[in-house]
């Protein structure tokens, strides 16, 4: 067996390896040797085991904090003590793998056994001493993680999907449709797209998917491709290796890679650059992905959910978008419906945020007066839930009285648009004047925004374009 060495040593050991406890169990001694010499002086602390036996042992003692694991073993396979080690009292231990053979079959074996990861012999000691400082980082942040869920989960009560109306009622079926096969799939299970207007609630739908899965143990992650830099993009997801770029001073382990067995929520993948998409591509197809600066690929077993306000269907034919990934990705859809859609649910909604706000602020909780609830359903909320939110909770931490009135929900001047729309109001008006008025208050609803009126008319952008041409409309943001 041989091994690559490197004669480069770290300026000043990592913080973490101090008085860690390493496990490095190989049955060949020079090459062991070599690898316990070069932790020693990384500041490591490194015990060798020769036999499964002997690491058992070792393991037992519960001084080991991280072990080195290679996959044969004069007395058995590495596999079959890392599948033992985890039905043990040391479960929690990280493990990174350690392969003569290469052969992916292991390493994928290995890492569904929550193997934190795995390398290939022979080994390039400096590489082994990033791994580990990044295994040990890896480690630290999921027990803060872990730590902050559970703070947070008895602090407060997780959101969920309120309402009884029809379009509340079927997203949450097919929540729990897709929910119950993710929970049957022996392996990744198919990716989801979610569908829906900005502030309809994509990212709350993809995380109670999630938490209704078997894998709500296992961490979410959530990727704004929307706000992420396009030119930082890749290395934030698929993290990066030491000197992969100017910045690039130490490995960084990646989005995806930080998801491990849980949920990648890719938000507003509609906005992921079209050069990187065939990137993403290979990811779901093979399961596989390389860091930036990196020749190996890492296998990852996470779920993907994609969660989108644009129409990819024409991005797809206006060639913004890859038709492939589109495919890729609705394997499963979820619609998340507007709020204008949701009836008497829009005032459970507001009641809720308006308890909710008052609460935390220690108000008295104010009632809906009937104005505001005749303005609320009338309302065509082109911000959705999101806007609907931050509405109450502004009329809420202002208001004076009892009770929340159209005028402190700043839709009075919607009431009398609405009263201006009645059949009376359109008594002697030609069709022509009929439609150019509804044209005018549908553009004004949507503050000039002419896709969305167009999506409210049913009408194409360019028969509603046509019609405003005809009428001498022009839209006013």
């Amino acid at each position: 067996m041989t091994s690559k060495t490197s004669t480069s040593l770290p300026d000043n050991p990592p913080v973490q390896a101090q008085e860690t406890y390493i496990l490095l169990v190989e049955d060949e001694p020079l090459f062991a040797n070599a690898v316990s010499k070069r932790l020693g002086k990384a500041g490591y602390q490194c015990k060798i085991a020769g036999t499964l036996a002997e690491a058992e042992r070792q393991v037992n003692t519960g001084t080991i904090e991280l072990v080195l694991l290679d996959m044969r073993l004069p007395d058995g396979s590495g596999l079959d003590f890392l599948a033992q080690l985890r039905e043990s009292e040391a479960a929690e231990i990280p493990v990174v793998v350690l392969t003569a053979y290469g052969e992916l079959q292991d390493a994928v074996a290995a890492m569904k056994l929550k193997a934190l990861d795995y390398l290939k012999k022979p080994i390039d000691l400096d590489e082994l001493l990033i791994t580990l400082e990044t295994a040990l980082k890896r480690v630290k942040l999921t027990k803060s993680l872990e730590y902050s869920h559970q703070r947070e989960s008895r602090a407060s009560k997780p959101e969920e999907i309120l309402g009884k109306g029809p379009a509340i009622t079927q997203l949450r079926e097919q929540i729990e449709r897709i929910s119950e096969l993710a929970t049957r799939a022996e392996e990744a299970p198919p990716t989801v797209l979610i569908l829906g207007e900005t502030g309809s609630g994509k990212d709350l739908t993809a995380r109670i998917v999630h938490r209704s899965s078997a894998r709500r143990d296992s961490p979410f992650v959530h990727v704004d491709c929307a706000a992420l830099p396009k030119d930082l993009i890749e290395a934030e997801l698929f993290g990066h290796e030491k000197g992969a770029f100017t910045t690039a001073y130490s490995s960084r382990t990646g989005l995806i890679e930080a998801a491990e067995d849980g949920t990648v929520f890719l938000d507003e993948v509609g906005e992921f650059p079209y050069s990187l998409q065939s990137k993403l591509l290979a990811v779901l197809e093979r399961r596989t992905f390389r860091r930036v600066g990196s020749s190996r690929e890492r296998p990852t077993a996470a779920w993907f959910i994609a969660g989108t306000n644009r129409p990819l269907e024409e991005m797809v034919e206006a060639q913004t978008f890859r038709a492939d990934l589109y495919f890729r990705l609705k394997v499963l859809t979820i619609a998340t419906p507007p709020l204008r859609t949701c009836g008497d649910d829009i005032i459970l909604l507001a009641k809720h945020f308006a308890e909710v706000t008052a609460r935390r602020y220690n108000l008295s909780v104010p009632e809906f007066s009937a104005d505001a609830v005749n303005a609320m359903l009338n309302y065509p909320w082109p911000g959705n839930i999101r806007e609907l939110k931050h509405l109450v909770e502004r009329a809420v931490l202002l208001c004076v009285g009892e009770q929340l009135t159209a005028s402190a929900l700043m839709l009075d001047d919607y009431l009398e648009e609405t009263r201006a729309s009645t059949p009376d109001s359109l008594s002697g008006m030609t069709l022509d004047d009929a439609e150019a008025a509804l044209i005018r208050q549908t553009l004004e609803s949507t503050a000039g925004n002419v896709s969305e009126a167009s999506r409210r008319l049913g009408i194409t952008r360019m028969a509603l374009r046509y019609r405003m041409q005809k009428h001498g409309i022009t839209p006013q943001r």
